[in-house]
């Protein structure tokens, strides 16, 4: 299991207009992630369902979830 302060960029193979997405809004790790709900980093520019399909159980894996909305 790895640590929750796991650059996202180095764990998951993401389109790279879903990195840039995330690199722009000061996401770059997964307790970065959990400072944000679904819906906002659903409406990142760039960030598409086939990006949750490796964040959703990624987020799970290390025991965190999104921000309640």
């Amino acid at each position: 299991m790895t640590a929750p302060i796991d650059r996202i960029a180095d764990c998951l193979k993401l389109s790279r207009p879903a990195h840039a997405a995330l690199a722009h809004a000061g996401i770059a790790t997964f307790a970065d992630l959990t400072q944000w709900t679904r819906k906002a980093v659903a409406d990142l520019h760039g960030i598409g369902p086939k990006s949750f399909v490796e964040l959703d159980p990624a987020m799970a894996e290390r025991g965190l979830g999104y921000k309640s909305p």
